[in-house]
């Protein structure tokens, strides 16, 4: 009761400010602006595929926010309703409320914001506070944020706050401050150097209570970051360097130390890319070692992380290249990426009338090379080895490799053709799921045809073919466009490779959608495979369903 009595407090503190503001001085009203959105699924039980039978039959998530602002104010709140969360969703949203509001206010060189914000301290090795929708994640912060720039080039930032944590809050309090220099900015003499430089550093801790009556579990925790940025002509160099105290968790736990190991964690990541006119290359790699950090030391899953690793590999966007997606694993992994792509000229043998687009990527994720302990730091690593291994043993260590290739042509004014292929080896058990590797190929065709100015038609054809889990795959969509307001589309995912008969199935969906304006609602009926969703480096599992679906979305 009390939550809600100060919920209520804070909107009508808003929205009393904002007409009494207004109405002293309507010739400089406020800005209000926002956005909602609603999906739903009447979901139909089907056990040839694995989906559940619900019993409320339908379910729903929907949201909306509303901000207002004015020269140096601005304010906000966000309500939500699941009723009940949508599958794949984690079953504590259930409910309703409010779940963001925050009030900001900046004067010169200083910016306070009070109650909910999202923020991030360089890559996110040590704090990134965010919202993805798709992945149910949110982890907003509740508490205060204060920016301030003291000096040109110089800018400061301190938070302290609790996580969100579904209809309520975490129990631990994550304080952190973060500092980084432009020299280019600050130092007026460098102004005119080709070579920018940047520097920062960062410091979190968060705090809970600690109440093992066996281990003694520390009740602050402590992580700090350094980093540097290097730019030059085409050139960009970014490195960053993390280290985390001892923090016993339930996601380093063992048989041995049932609350947790006692060993510091780790995190580097290194980037650098180059480009001009036509060419881009860019290189990436990354080493992590129990970099877990959650203001909650029992939580697991995608609730209540402090920090965000990011996972060097492509983010595919067509369905069958997304079958086996990869997840950062915080215990531990080493990394690299790189990827190239290059626009062949027109006129060019390659690049013939209209021009040709080439990209190839690389990635491998591995596990790290450790020797087990006997003491509470669990076990040791291997840092030379593990760099060694991910280049040169290929298969024992390896949790995740691709290499794709990707063509695109415009081959007349009408018509785009994409072409991908996409080799992938992923470990389904080292990664959590308790299957053996499977490697896969995948070909992708797409062609895109613009009848007129304003009808369109896309077509995709994909085949994944694969001697491992549940065989070969393949898709055909078409989607006609009208352009501005209407798209139909359907598509056909066979999973015609499984060696069992009866799971070879075709998992179809049909929709529809106008757009008018900010307004848009999209229908779509048909099956969908069970499966990850992963952006980023993050996932959720996907269940098996079959229903009808609607979205709505709206701004203002």
């Amino acid at each position: 009761m009390a939550k809600k009595t100060v919920k209520a407090a804070f909107v009508a503190a808003v929205l009393g400010f904002a007409g009494s503001a207004s109405a002293q001085t309507p010739t400089m009203p406020f800005e209000v602006h926002g956005n909602f959105q609603l999906d739903a699924q009447y979901y139909l039980k089907d056990s040839l595929i694995g989906a559940p039978e619900v019993p409320e039959s339908i379910l729903s998530n929907g949201f909306g926010n509303i901000v207002v602002s004015r020269d140096k104010f601005s304010a906000g709140i966000r309500y939500e309703s699941y009723l009940n969360p949508m599958l794949g969703f984690d079953s504590r949203y259930k409910g309703s409320g409010i779940t963001y509001r925050y009030a900001t206010y900046t004067a010169d060189e200083l910016e306070v914001t009070l109650g909910n914000f999202y923020d991030q301290f360089g890559s996110g090795l040590i704090f990134r506070s965010y919202e993805e929708r798709n992945l149910g994640i949110d982890n907003a912060m509740d508490g205060l944020r204060v920016k301030y720039n003291p000096h040109p080039g110089v800018y400061l930032k301190g938070v302290i706050g609790e996580q969100r944590f579904f209809f309520d809050k975490g129990p631990g309090i994550v304080r952190g401050v973060d500092g980084e220099v432009s020299l280019s900015e600050a130092i007026q003499s460098w102004a005119e150097h080709k070579t920018r430089i940047t520097i920062g550093a960062s410091a979190v801790s968060k705090y809970q209570k600690a109440e093992d009556p066996i281990y003694k579990i520390p009740n602050n925790v402590l992580a700090w970051s350094a980093r540097t940025t290097i730019n030059r002509g085409g050139w960009r160099v970014y490195g960053e360097y993390a280290l985390k105290s001892n923090d016993p968790s339930l996601e380093n736990a063992s048989i041995a130390f049932p609350s947790g190991i006692y060993k510091n964690g780790y995190g580097a990541y290194f980037n650098t890319t180059y480009t001009k006119k036509g060419l881009g290359v860019s290189v990436s790699a990354k080493h992590i070692d129990n970099m877990s950090f959650r203001s909650d030391r029992s939580a697991t899953g995608n609730v209540l992380s402090i920090n965000y690793l990011p996972a060097l590999t492509k983010q595919q966007t067509y369905r069958l290249a997304t079958l086996y997606p990869y997840a950062s694993q915080a215990k531990g992994e080493a990394a690299f990426q790189t990827e190239l792509f290059y626009n062949f000229k027109k006129g060019s043998a390659l690049g013939g009338t209209n021009g040709t687009y080439v990209s190839i990527n690389y990635s491998k994720s591995a596990n790290l090379d450790t020797t087990g302990t006997n003491n509470g730091l669990g076990y040791s690593t291997n840092v030379t080895d593990t760099w060694s291994n991910l280049f040169t043993d290929f298969a024992a260590s390896r949790y995740f490799e691709e290499v794709s290739f990707e063509i695109q042509k415009k081959v007349n004014k009408d018509l785009k053709v994409i072409l991908n292929y996409i080799y992938t080896v992923y470990d389904q058990n080292l990664t959590g799921e308790g299957k053996d590797t499977v490697t896969a190929h995948t070909a992708i065709a797409e062609f895109q045809y613009k009848i007129n100015k304003t009808h369109s038609i896309r077509t995709e054809l994909q085949h994944l073919y694969t001697l491992s889990d549940r065989g070969n795959w393949a898709l055909g969509l078409v989607e006609y466009s009208v352009s501005p307001s209407w798209f139909f589309a359907f598509f056909d995912e066979y999973n015609y490779g499984n060696e069992d008969a009866d799971k070879r199935i075709h998992f179809w969906n049909a929709s529809m959608g106008y757009t008018r304006g900010a307004n848009r609602v999209a229908v779509a009926y048909g099956k969908q495979r069970q499966g990850l969703l992963c952006v980023g480096g993050v996932c959720r599992n996907v269940p098996a369903s079959n229903g009808f679906s609607i979205a709505i979305t709206s701004s203002f």
